[in-house]
């Protein structure tokens, strides 16, 4: 039986607050970078390697957070989380031992982002959407997400400048406990609608389901183009700050540009979801990746002033997590719904290897250069490989399901 349109609202806005708190915690951890080295007396590199490790373990155990919500369901899956999470932030809160932050930052915080944000919360969404309306419902939610960016980044750089690092960090903490119950309103779902819900078998094991997707050519395409993503949102959330900076930029425009790409994000998610309901996913996701790539490029050659960052900032909103609905979109239009957290969560781990290496390498290159350069480039070129390898991609349903009619957009 397919839900209500306020069964699905439900569900959209409850994982828009989930995803807004989770996701507008994580992108507030560019401006602690360096009030940690100052004041705590750690390397960059230390921080950097803790931030870049949360972003693989995230990766890591998406999958594994997908697959045990796919048969259990959301509820258990976001609670878990939300308390490693939390656990992680305080951790960090209390220490100066580089041992302790990385465990902190790093598994903790990576398995709390698995189990609270896309492979588990946006899911859920896709599973209780219809078909017709499953892009435009994933893009609604990702842009009610990003309120938590546009409002947590200027209440923390506030908190670190009233209260300190440690109060600051425990107030997220206690935040992500206080909006986990939201996770009770995701489990309004309907019957699954999987293209192998026809079939005498009915739908796949999780086994024969991941063996179709990796003999998948778009498959593999979108999870390699995936990878750039990952790789340039972490390098631009990780040392956007540092890098204005070093520019002789104020710390606020930092925060004003963070809490920017935050507020733009809400149109592009909504635009990116309402697109992919009416385009073919993976050619909007090669505009995506093409228009982002370019805009870093510009932004990286000309002069720094006040309005270059708020343009850039705006630019990079319009495009920040649009690739989420897009990517989970195709997936769920070629694969079905019977296992969408699984096949997500692995693609998501090419996303996260990008992550983890777009926060190393920014700290690395510039311990080694004292200076961001040559990331800059590499993460402008990601944007045109990317853009590459997903507008070749096909809507080819899977040979054992070729005989059924593709879901309906």
């Amino acid at each position: 039986m397919q839900r209500t349109g306020r069964g699905v609202l439900i569900v959209v806005v409850a994982a828009a607050l989930m995803l807004s708190v989770a996701m507008g915690t994580r992108q507030t951890f560019g401006l602690f970078l360096a009030p940690l080295a100052q004041e705590r007396g750690l390397a960059i590199t230390t921080i950097a390697l803790a931030i870049a490790l949360h972003n693989l373990v995230w990766g890591l155990t998406q999958p594994l957070a997908g697959a045990a919500a796919d048969r259990f369901g959301s509820i258990p899956v976001v609670i878990v989380g939300a308390v490693a999470y939390a656990a992680g932030l305080a951790l960090t809160a209390i220490t100066d031992s580089g041992v302790l932050l990385v465990l902190g930052l790093g598994p903790l915080v990576g398995i709390g982002m698995s189990c609270t944000t896309f492979g588990v919360v946006l899911t859920a969404v896709g599973r209780a959407a219809t078909a017709e309306n499953r892009s435009l419902a994933m893009g609604l939610s990702g842009a009610g997400g990003s309120l938590g960016q546009v409002l947590l980044v200027p209440l923390s750089l506030i908190g670190l400048e009233d209260w300190g690092i440690a109060p600051s960090l425990v107030g997220l903490a206690v935040l992500l406990l206080v909006v986990a119950p939201v996770a009770l309103l995701l489990e309004r779902r309907q019957q699954p609608t999987t293209l192998h819900a026809d079939s005498p078998a009915g739908a796949p094991r999780l086994g024969e389901a991941l063996t179709e997707a990796m003999q998948h050519p778009g498959y593999r395409l979108l999870t390699l183009g995936f990878f750039t993503c990952g790789f340039q949102l972490a390098f631009i959330g990780t040392y956007l700050p540092d890098y204005l900076t070093l520019c002789h930029m104020p710390l606020g425009l930092s925060a004003t540009a963070l809490s920017l790409i935050g507020l733009f994000n809400i149109a592009g998610s909504w635009t990116c979801g309402w697109l992919g309901g009416r385009f073919r996913q993976q050619q909007v996701l090669g505009w995506l990746y093409l228009v982002r790539g370019v805009t870093i490029a510009v932004f990286f050659l000309l002069p720094k002033s006040t309005v270059s960052v708020v343009i850039f900032a705006a630019v990079m909103g319009l495009t920040w997590l649009g690739t989420v609905p897009l990517t989970s979109g195709w997936l769920a239009k070629v694969f079905g719904t019977s296992h969408l957290g699984t096949l997500f969560g692995v693609c998501f781990f090419s996303h996260q290897i990008g992550s983890f290496l777009g926060a190393w390498l920014g700290g690395v290159v510039f311990e080694l250069t004292g200076s961001y350069a040559i990331v800059w480039i590499l993460t402008a070129a990601a944007g045109v490989m990317a853009a590459l390898l997903n507008f070749p991609i096909k809507d080819v349903v899977p040979r054992p399901v070729a005989r059924l009619a593709p879901i309906s957009r």
